[in-house]
């Protein structure tokens, strides 16, 4: 399977958003004609403003997914639409949708751990004003092959990738929005560390970019990492995108050689 991972810095116009991403994956489509294209976290929109992202927020079949259903027909391959905010009734998710080559949903997540935090320079983050939290972990199947679903914050709980593999995933994709100043610490140690204990590919596109009149900045260098926690594609800083081809046969041959599934005592 050919996997693509793209990054770009989205903002709170989503019909700007919506170009953008149709110019990006028709790009990619055209050089590197992958079967799964992953877009970043939020990539409908972005905004520091809390009523702002509530105002944008769509039902699950809104505009945005009627969008990228459509891109993924017309491209013939399988989109993964990053993350709206959905609005499900009086109440707000932080939501992905994954379209097939036919336009149909084939799989949706709602993001479980919530970024409530205080950055190093005492910036604060909640992302629990903005949006419940999801309690369903999800696994799907994309050509074949099961592909587990997660978003941003998750990347710091193992137990949640674990768990994902417990349930048969051989991929599992991340889009993200992570900070800059977690992520020149984190993000690769941390996307390196959850391919290597789950000895899955893991796809993680992340944003650029600054937003909320620059207070926040996201830290790109989207990644593709191998079951054995080598970096197979990574991005720098610029809009674009990485593309891999992943290797069940290698992913079989590091889960026979070094078979830790086997092996757990604590689940």
């Amino acid at each position: 399977m050919k996997v693509s991972a793209i990054q770009f810095n989205v903002t709170d116009d989503k019909a700007a958003n919506i170009a953008t991403i149709e110019n990006l994956v028709g790009a990619c489509v055209e050089r590197d004609a992958p079967d799964f294209v992953v877009l970043p976290e939020a990539s409908a929109f972005l905004s520091a403003d809390v009523a702002h992202l509530h105002a944008l927020a769509e039902p699950i079949d809104g505009p945005y997914a009627q969008a990228m259903a459509g891109l993924a027909v017309r491209n013939n391959c399988v989109i993964h639409a990053g993350s709206i905010v959905e609005r499900r009734g009086d109440r707000f998710y932080n939501t992905s949708q994954v379209f097939d080559r036919s336009g149909d949903l084939i799989g949706r997540y709602s993001k479980i751990h919530r970024f409530d935090v205080v950055l190093p320079d005492g910036t604060e983050m909640r992302e629990s004003d903005i949006v419940d939290r999801g309690d369903e972990i999800v696994v799907i199947e994309v050509d074949g092959h099961k592909v587990g679903l997660s978003i941003c914050y998750d990347l710091r709980f193992s137990q949640l990738f674990h768990q994902l593999a417990l349930r048969g995933a051989s991929i599992i994709v991340l889009p993200a929005a992570f900070t800059f100043q977690t992520g020149a610490d984190h993000w690769e140690v941390l996307v390196r560390a959850r391919a290597i204990e789950t000895q899955c590919y893991v796809v993680a596109p992340n944003q650029i970019g600054t937003y909320g009149n620059g207070k926040y900045m996201n830290f790109a260098h989207s990644m593709i990492v191998d079951p054995w926690g080598m970096i197979i594609g990574q991005a720098s800083n610029s809009e674009g995108w990485i593309t891999a081809t992943l290797d069940m046969g290698y992913l079989a041959s590091v889960r026979s050689r070094l078979p830790v599934h086997q092996h757990h005592v604590l689940r």
